[in-house]
């Protein structure tokens, strides 16, 4: 019982001092957009879910004014844009352009996100299969002074 007690202690602190932002490897003086993190709602087998994505524009990063997100292939997507908001991290609105082109998301700011942002994307009403592979999503950005599309990273959401 002891034994069990002071293992299960250990674990408690142990979770407790790993934080949401263990992974990321980016901190703020990075000069390049990139994404913070992702979370899935609810995590279970539910087959309609929502997918959040965190994007970082660091403080030495141009502004962005476009965000493209590719859908993986094993999920369906409403083409209603109701069910896309996009906040920063006062949970205000940003003001977003957001069209659906196929398996294509396309956000255009018509003022572009400025450096030192943190910002959110839901998707919702995210429909997946229970029982498949994971679903990748490939996100990738345009900045001011630039038609480039530039890769700023991958989100990747488990099928539990």
């Amino acid at each position: 019982m002891k034994k069990t007690l002071i293992y299960s202690t250990a674990l408690v602190v142990i979770l407790s001092l790993l934080s949401s932002n263990y992974a990321s490897a980016k901190n703020n003086n990075s000069s390049v957009t990139h994404i913070d993190g992702n979370v899935q709602f609810p995590l279970s087998r539910w087959q309609i879910v929502r997918h959040t994505f965190r994007i970082h524009v660091p403080k030495n990063s141009k502004a962005i004014t476009e965000l493209i997100i590719n859908i993986p292939s094993n999920i369906t997507l409403s083409n209603d844009i109701k069910n896309i908001d996009i906040v920063d991290e006062k949970e205000q609105k940003i003001n977003t352009n957001v069209s659906i082109n196929g398996r294509t998301i396309l956000l255009a700011f018509p003022e572009a996100v400025p450096p030192n942002t943190k910002f959110y994307i839901d998707l919702k009403n995210v429909k997946r299969p229970t029982i498949s592979r994971n679903s990748i999503y490939h996100l990738s950005v345009k900045m001011v002074g630039s038609d480039a599309e530039i890769p700023i990273g991958i989100a990747e959401f488990h099928t539990y």
